[in-house]
């Protein structure tokens, strides 16, 4: 059986692109298509595959203006032919589920989510995050990438979502039905550290959405110790909210994120993800997490026995929340075993299910 896959774009190493890694170890001689890709910024084992860009990898700086390309991409993804192919998993936050594939070829599409830019956080990202013309141009490019968007939901034979969240996002936008599968975390690389740190730790993008700003007003309140790793847009407002209980540590490697965790005394999560692999990060290393109750933590962290939720986005809130988990007698062994549930053999397992089942009625049509 012939086997392609396909990725938005390869120009950084986050969660999406976790996802394709285990669905090339799944598939090791499938080629991967994709959009633009950058080799410097991808992983060891991305870097060793066969890699087909589109013709915007031709494009000025198409590495660093990929989004701003994005009607290009939309066509470009057209244009990719998969005559020759039985089976294509396409792993799709944006634009790689518009492949067209022929009647005998199977589409399994893993949807990381609707594009939120386009889609719930439109108004947001129009109103905070563009400036110029890009600003200018944003209504009527979105006005076409939203039609796209829900046209190119249609293409696939299955829709796969990340989490139940967004299932539902999936139902809303593009009236579909989908298979839950959770992305694999690598939980497997965390020491299991029954003793709780001194700190609290925010791992994360520097950007207005992940409400990062709760954390730390909460942690400045309250005057215990809270970590933010990580860097974006938004580092130089945070550091001015920041008292001195508050310590920034800039963007991090793998290594030294990963000892942040392990020595951590939890993980505070202000903002509402798709999906959100720290959380299970944390968790595997046998510690709580705090989080803002809706998106994917709903699936990844259980209300007072692996976490604590708070309702509202508000530092009152996060600092209820903070004050219960310093109360609460932890059972770091059912924390652990939670996040094994997220484990890659677990991704393998289900996504296997799902793709023979989309062969398995692809066989019955014809």
């Amino acid at each position: 059986m012939r086997v392609a896959l396909v990725h938005d774009w390869l120009v950084t190493s986050g969660g999406a692109e976790r996802v394709l890694e285990t669905l090339s170890e799944m598939f090791p001689h499938a080629p991967i298509f994709t959009g633009v890709v950058d080799r410097k910024r991808i992983s060891l084992q991305l870097q060793s595959r066969e890699i087909i860009p589109s013709f915007v990898q031709k494009m000025p700086r198409s590495t660093k203006w990929y989004n701003r390309y994005l009607p290009f991409l939309m066509y470009a993804f057209e244009q990719f032919d998969f005559s020759s192919y039985d089976l294509v998993i396409s792993s799709s936050a944006a634009v790689a589920k518009g492949i067209i594939t022929p009647p005998n070829t199977v589409h399994v599409a893993y949807v990381h989510t609707p594009m939120r830019y386009a889609w719930d956080m439109y108004h947001e990202y129009r109103n905070k995050e563009a400036h110029g013309i890009t600003k200018m141009f944003m209504g009527p490019i979105f006005h076409y990438a939203r039609m796209w968007d829900r046209l190119s939901a249609d293409r696939a034979d299955i829709l796969v979502a990340n989490s139940h969240f967004v299932q539902r996002r999936i139902r809303k936008y593009y009236h579909q039905d989908s298979e839950v599968v959770y992305p694999p975390v690598g939980v497997q690389r965390f020491r299991f550290n029954k003793s709780p740190g001194v700190y609290w730790l925010v791992l994360s993008r520097l950007v207005s959405y992940k409400r990062v700003d709760l954390a730390i007003l909460a942690a400045k309140r309250l005057g215990i110790k809270l970590i933010v790793a990580g860097d974006g847009p938004e580092g130089a407002y945070l550091r001015n909210l920041a008292g001195p209980e508050v310590e920034f540590m800039g963007t991090v490697s793998d290594d030294a994120a990963t000892a942040l965790i392990e020595n951590a005394r939890g993980l505070i999560f202000p903002g509402q993800e798709d999906f959100g692999i720290v959380p299970v990060e944390m968790q595997a290393a046998g510690h709580p997490v705090i989080a803002y109750g809706r998106g994917g933590v709903l699936d990844t962290v259980i209300d007072r026995q692996t976490g604590v939720f708070f309702d509202r986005q508000e530092v009152d809130a996060v600092m209820d929340a903070i004050r219960l988990a310093e109360e609460t007698p932890w059972n770091p062994d059912l924390i652990r075993r939670h996040a094994q549930e997220f484990a890659p053999d677990v991704f393998r397992e289900n996504m296997t299910r799902v793709i023979d089942q989309a062969l398995n009625s692809s066989a019955t049509s014809y």
